[in-house]
């Protein structure tokens, strides 16, 4: 969900990249437009957010299994999405974009048959307990 793409970026951190406030700071962890040199890179070259995961900032936007719709007025706790829509969630910014459109909390949406070059997904393995 939209909601655990965020947790999962954010990996315990509440500034607006898992890697600081700054653009310098930004820099270390993702492909964006001012260094991705205009494409996709292979993953796992940039730092990876406290809990391990990269890319989690940029190179390609990620597709969430949430409708896009606006946010309830108040705080929600593991907010779920809405039951039907026209477009879909994307979350993480790519390569083609500002680093500003590459925050933790930044939101774009795209209809489901839509495919380019700056959208992926990102293949979730849960190991049990």
């Amino acid at each position: 969900t939209e909601a655990e793409w965020e947790y999962a970026c954010r990996g315990g951190t509440t500034t607006a990249y898992y890697s600081g406030d700054y653009q310098a700071d930004f820099a270390r962890v993702a492909w964006y437009d001012a260094n991705s040199n205009k494409t996709t890179q292979p993953v796992g070259q940039k730092e990876p957010n406290a809990w391990g995961l990269y890319d989690m900032h940029g190179n390609v936007f990620e597709w969430c299994e949430d409708w896009s719709v606006g946010y309830s007025a108040g705080a929600v706790t593991d907010p779920k999405g809405a039951a039907e829509g026209q477009n879909r969630v994307l979350r993480g910014g790519c390569w083609s974009l500002p680093s500003g459109n590459c925050r933790s909390a930044y939101r774009y949406e795209s209809s489901p048959g839509r495919r380019n070059c700056c959208v992926g997904f990102r293949l979730v393995l849960v190991e049990p307990p």
